[in-house]
C-alpha cells in the first residue's frame, strides 16, 4: 500500500508541488505583501486598478478571501492527510489548484473587463474544490470529528460568494454581511484549530524543557461552553452588527476566550517566538470581540473599522503567519525554533496591529498610522516570503 511519503518521493517535479503548505503558503505571503503595496498608492488616488470593486471592498476582498483563502488551503491540504491517514495531493493535481487561486486573483484584479458571473466563478473555483476534497477526505476516513472545519469551510466560501453578489449589485461590499459571515468564519476557525493547536504545542514544548506546570488539555468542557458563546455572538453580529445585544454577547466571548487563553499557560513559553507567537495570535480574537462589543455602544470611542481590523491584522493576520512559519520549519525537517528574523516578522506584524487601532484614536495622525500599519504588514509578509521561500523553493532536509 502506497504510503503519504511514497508519493511524495515519487513525484520528480518541483519541490514546491510536494505538499500543500508549499505554493499556498509562498503564495499567501507574496500576496499579502503585493495587495498591500498596491492598496497603499489606491487608498490615495495615485493608482487605479481595472476592477468593479470600489478600492475599500478590493482591499477587504483580498486579504480576507484571497490571502486567508491561501492560508486555508495550504493548512489543510497538509493536515487532512495527517487526520485520516489518507494520501496528500501532490504534483499537477497540487498545481491546478494553485492555479486556480491565482486566477481568482486576476479575475477580481481586472473585473471590470469580465461579466460579474465569471469573476464570480474564477474566485470560488479553488475553494469549492477544496471543499470536494475535504469532504471526500472526511467520509473515505470516516474522520466525523472534522465535520466542524468543512462546516466553517463552506459558511467562508457562501461569504464569498455573497460578497461577489452584492459588489455585481453596486452595494459596498466592503462593509456586508458577505465581509461579516466570512470574517465570522475565519474567526471560528481559529478559536477552533487554534484551540487544539495552541495548547498541544505548547505541552510539547514545556515537557521537552522538562516543565511540570502544563496547559489544560484542548477542548475539555470548558472551551465547548466558550466555542458556543462565541458562535451565538458572530451569529448576532452578522445579523445585527450594531445592537446592544450582539455588543454584551461579544463582550461575554472576549471575556470567556481570555479566560481560555489564560489556561494554556502561555506566559511559560516567552523564551521561544515559535511558541509565543500562537498565543500572542489568540489573544487578538477575545481583544478583537471586546473591541467590537465597545464599538455597539459607544461607537465614538472605538470604531467598528478598527476594532474590525483587530480580528483581521491580528487575529487572522498573526495567527496564520505563526502557523505558516511553525508548519514550513517543520514539514521542510528544521528545528521548531524562531531565529532572529522570524521574531522580526512577528514583532513587525504586532506592529502593524498596534499601529492599525491607534489609528481609531489619534485623529491628527490617522494618515502617517495607517501608513505605518501598511509599512509594517509589508515587512512581516515581505520578510515571510524572503526567509521561508527558499524553504518552501526547496527538497525537505534530508530527502
Amino acid at each position: 500500500m502506497t504510503t503519504s511519503a511514497e508519493r511524495i518521493r515519487a513525484w520528480t517535479g518541483p519541490a514546491i508541488l510536494t505538499y500543500g503548505f508549499r505554493p499556498f503558503f509562498l503564495g499567501a505571503g507574496l500576496w499579502a505583501a503585493c495587495a498591500m503595496v498596491v492598496w497603499i498608492p489606491l487608498l490615495s488616488g495615485l493608482l487605479d486598478l481595472p476592477t468593479r470593486f470600489d478600492p475599500v471592498t478590493w482591499h477587504a476582498h483580498e486579504f480576507l478571501f484571497g490571502y486567508l483563502g491561501a492560508v486555508v488551503a495550504g493548512f489543510l491540504l497538509t493536515a487532512v492527510p495527517n487526520w485520516t491517514g489518507r494520501l496528500p495531493v501532490v504534483g499537477w493535481q497540487l498545481g491546478t489548484l494553485f492555479t486556480l487561486w491565482l486566477a481568482g486573483r486576476m479575475a477580481v484584479a481586472i473585473s471590470l473587463y469580465l461579466p460579474p458571473w465569471t469573476v464570480a466563478l474564477a474566485d470560488l473555483s479553488m475553494p469549492l474544490a477544496l471543499i470536494g476534497f475535504l469532504a471526500r477526505e472526511i467520509v473515505a476516513g470516516k474522520n466525523w470529528r472534522n465535520l466542524i472545519v468543512l462546516g466553517m469551510l463552506i459558511a467562508f466560501t457562501f461569504a464569498n460568494a455573497v460578497y461577489h453578489w452584492q459588489a455585481a449589485a453596486g452595494d459596498f461590499a466592503g462593509g456586508g454581511p458577505g465581509l461579516r459571515i466570512g470574517l465570522g468564519a475565519g474567526i471560528m476557525m481559529i478559536a477552533v484549530i487554534g484551540g487544539r493547536i495552541v495548547p498541544s504545542f505548547t505541552r510539547n514544548w514545556l515537557v521537552k524543557r522538562g516543565g511540570t506546570r502544563l496547559p489544560t488539555p484542548p477542548m475539555q468542557p470548558f472551551d465547548r461552553v466558550a466555542l458556543l458563546i462565541l458562535l451565538a455572538a458572530l451569529l448576532l453580529w452578522v445579523i445585527v452588527p450594531d445592537g446592544s445585544v450582539t455588543g454584551a454577547m461579544l463582550i461575554a466571548a472576549g471575556v470567556v476566550h481570555c479566560a481560555r487563553l489564560i489556561r494554556w499557560a502561555g506566559l511559560r513559553t516567552l523564551a521561544e517566538p515559535l511558541v509565543w507567537v500562537l498565543h500572542a495570535g489568540y489573544a487578538f480574537l477575545p481583544l478583537g470581540a471586546l473591541a467590537l462589543g465597545l464599538s455597539a455602544f459607544w461607537p465614538d470611542l472605538v470604531g467598528q473599522g478598527a476594532a474590525q481590523h483587530v480580528w483581521m491584522v491580528g487575529a487572522i493576520g498573526l495567527m496564520t503567519l505563526a502557523v505558516m512559519t511553525r508548519a514550513t520549519l517543520g514539514h521542510t525537517g528544521r528545528d521548531l525554533t524562531a531565529g532572529t528574523g522570524t521574531l522580526a516578522i512577528y514583532l513587525c506584524l504586532i506592529g502593524a496591529v498596534l499601529a492599525r487601532l491607534t489609528a481609531g484614536f489619534a485623529l491628527g495622525f490617522a494618515g502617517s498610522l495607517y501608513m505605518i500599519s501598511g509599512l509594517c504588514w509589508i515587512a512581516a509578509f515581505g520578510g515571510f516570503a524572503i526567509l521561508y521561500g527558499p524553504m518552501l523553493l526547496r527538497s525537505r532536509i534530508g530527502d
